[in-house]
């Protein structure tokens, strides 16, 4: 059951964002400036989706959620 109803878009955005970050963190990244670009454009996506002006996305909870969601085991291998 998901506490929050997070739409298809806004999970693939924040999926790829968590994706062009982990391409950037590499020592000496191929396409550093592309990938810098598609991260920004991603973050602006995300941040001004519609979904945060609904009474579910209005809670700072439902970010973190998102984030939660969408980065998967990906924490746990660097901790």
């Amino acid at each position: 059951m998901d506490r929050f109803p997070f739409p298809d878009d806004l999970v693939r955005a924040q999926q790829e964002w968590h994706d062009t970050y982990r391409a950037l963190a590499v020592p000496r990244p191929r396409r550093a400036t592309e990938l810098r670009r598609r991260l920004f454009l991603l973050s602006v996506r995300i941040a001004w989706h519609p979904f945060w002006s609904t009474p579910a996305g209005w809670t700072p909870a439902a970010r973190v959620e998102l984030r939660r969601l969408t980065g998967g085991d990906r924490q746990a291998g660097a901790a």
